[in-house]
């Protein structure tokens, strides 16, 4: 398969996300040393060895800006970050909007709403600019899968699972974020759909996909409400549809009807893809 030259012009997918990080690194670094350049040297250097928050955000400086391991490649667009790097930002920074949120609440709880206002414009809006930061890096860190949806190339995203199909040897990868779940053969391995409590269940067609081995003439994809697949319609807050990912394998021992993986579909993209994952596999 022909690989897209990387240039400066199509840059590597993922290099925006190690971009972003580390200009907020940066930018968290230089509040820090202009806070640390309005006191005294060795205060804010004493002030700094006595507080665990501020070696915790040192460590986290460390990590943003430097990003060890981090490299962005073509094979995994939104994981250019290794997993424990990814783990370790995002935990780092949810204890920092933690702290952050807690700070600007007790301030504003003890001096009142007028008094946090104006600490908020003497700060040029920093009071509320660093908990959007440390919030920011918690979203650019969330769990994702390795991929986005690409029905042609018959790669799915669900969830934070990756599914790809094979249609010369008829195999499918199981990727949940950037740990490999396995390899099945296509045959073994069915959708099952679950409705959560109070669903509703219609018939509507999905995207047709073709699935066929080279040389094979594929056969036409029937509508998913023809095969028994639904169109699950969320119904409310917390009442969201599954699905999960069979594997049956009479040939392995132990291992039959197996659940590679369980999601729930939040967004209509992951609906999308898991209809259209059904209707490949059972074109198989």
């Amino acid at each position: 398969m022909a690989r897209t030259k990387e240039t400066r012009a199509n840059a590597a997918p993922g290099a925006g996300m190690i971009f972003a990080l580390r200009a907020i690194g940066l930018v968290l670094l230089t509040r820090w040393l202009f806070s640390m350049a309005q006191m005294d040297l060795g205060a804010s250097l004493s002030a700094m060895v006595s507080s665990p928050w501020a070696c915790i955000n040192l460590v986290f400086l460390f990590l943003l800006i430097f990003l060890p391991g981090a490299r962005a490649v073509a094979e995994r667009p939104l994981h250019p970050l290794p997993q424990w790097l990814r783990q370790a930002v995002r935990l780092f920074a949810f204890l920092g909007f933690l702290f952050a949120v807690w700070s600007v609440g007790a301030f504003t709880a003890s001096a009142g709403w007028r008094r946090a206002a104006q600490a908020v414009a003497a700060t040029n809006g920093w009071l509320l600019a660093a908990p959007a930061l440390y919030a920011a890096v918690v979203w650019i860190c969330r769990p994702r899968a390795l991929w986005r949806t690409n029905i042609a190339a018959r790669r799915f995203a669900i969830g934070r699972y990756a599914v790809a199909l094979d249609p010369a040897t008829r195999t499918v990868v199981v990727w949940a974020e950037r740990r490999k779940v396995g390899q099945y053969d296509a045959r073994e391995l069915s959708v099952r759909w679950a409705a959560a409590p109070g669903m509703s269940a219609p018939s509507a067609p999905a995207p047709a996909v073709a699935f066929g081995v080279a040389g094979e003439a594929a056969g036409p994809a029937a509508p998913l409400g023809s095969v028994g697949a639904p169109a699950l319609v969320r119904g409310g807050f917390g009442r969201r549809p599954k699905i999960e990912l069979l594997w049956d394998s009479p040939a392995a021992a132990g291992h039959n009807r197996q659940t590679v993986f369980r999601a729930a579909l939040t967004t209509e993209g992951d609906r999308v893809a898991a209809r259209a994952l059904d209707t490949s596999l059972r074109q198989v």
